[in-house]
């Protein structure tokens, strides 16, 4: 893979989607509108729940966004980890009851290994625990490695913020080599070292969320995917955390 900036990654991936039929948006405001739920807006799917929900018809079935976002319960880990910050854009590619599991997969592995070349052997894909339905769909369609599969639970696994829309998802990480690791033989995707960084999660999104833990099936399944640009241009430009990338370091 070769050396990319992070204002070319935003291109390709909102380039990429709008060539699968996906109208690109501007990024919304931080501070959200008529929901009352959350304070600011902590990732790209947040401004547009009631697309998800239905209540609200979107512009088109397909939409494709770069969401400026603040996630203020990260600040702990900010200067602990080289991949969180209180404020970062969210790449994002959004079906509203139109594609799901398949289609949103295979354009994921496709953007990652084809258009910008990252090496399959350092890819790693998380389901949910009970998701065979995702194993099957990466292993057989995709044709991931089984070996490159983690199962993990409903901490990892399964996104949810507040009340609204919510699933069970799929993230893709990058093995970062083992000067980044913990050391630990346990180390792997979903540990909490810097070594394998999570840069993109496929959220299955079929569940509504009232905000005291009921779940109810969504009358039409979605895809929210998000994509932390910070965290893929750390990736693609080799350095070691997300305030060295190209854009941090010229202003």
């Amino acid at each position: 893979m070769e050396w990319t900036s992070l204002n070319d990654i935003r291109e390709k991936y909102l380039s990429f989607f709008e060539s699968k039929g996906h109208l690109r948006l501007p990024s919304f405001s931080l501070v959200p509108n008529g929901d009352k739920s959350l304070l600011l807006i902590n990732s790209g799917m947040a401004p547009m729940k009631k697309y998800f929900t239905g209540e609200v018809t979107p512009p088109r079935n397909r939409v494709t966004t770069c969401q400026k976002c603040i996630r203020t319960p990260d600040i702990e880990q900010v200067g602990k980890t080289a991949r969180h910050g209180t404020f970062f854009e969210m790449l994002g590619n959004f079906s509203f009851g139109d594609y799901f599991k398949k289609e949103a997969t295979a354009w994921a592995w496709e953007f990652c290994t084809e258009v910008l070349e990252m090496p399959v052997d350092k890819l790693y894909v998380t389901i949910y625990e009970n998701d065979d339905e995702a194993y099957e769909i990466w292993t057989k369609q995709n044709g991931v490695d089984p070996s490159h599969i983690v199962r993990l639970g409903k901490a990892d696994n399964f996104w949810e913020h507040g009340s609204g829309p919510c699933g069970p998802c799929s993230e893709i990480y990058f093995d970062r080599g083992e000067k980044y690791g913990c050391g630990s033989p346990d180390c792997g995707p979903g540990c909490e070292c810097d070594r394998f960084t999570e840069f993109w999660n496929n959220v299955f999104s079929q569940f509504n969320n009232d905000g005291n833990g009921n779940y109810t099936e969504l009358a039409q399944k979605n895809i929210d995917t998000g994509m932390g640009l910070e965290r893929l241009a750390c990736i693609m430009q080799g350095v070691d955390n997300i305030f060295e990338v190209d854009t941090v370091q010229n202003t």
